[in-house]
């Protein structure tokens, strides 16, 4: 399936879940926002929220400063 991460397409094998994808990319789920379809995943959704053909993903890391 072909989706969209970060402005950038994918081909991924099936849906798959936020986390697994999160997983997959080597990125910390404690350490980032997730949109999907311009809403908001929750952390606590996020190992049951599918993504399917089409879906864009955007991916915000969480950058402290001061």
């Amino acid at each position: 399936m072909e989706i969209q991460v970060n402005g950038e397409k994918r081909q991924w094998d099936g849906p798959v879940t936020v986390l697994a994808l999160l997983e997959a990319l080597g990125i910390r789920p404690a350490t980032v926002a997730v949109e999907r379809n311009l809403r908001i995943v929750l952390k606590e959704e996020m190992a049951r929220e599918m993504i399917h053909e089409g879906d864009t993903i955007e991916i915000i890391r969480m950058v402290g400063g001061g």
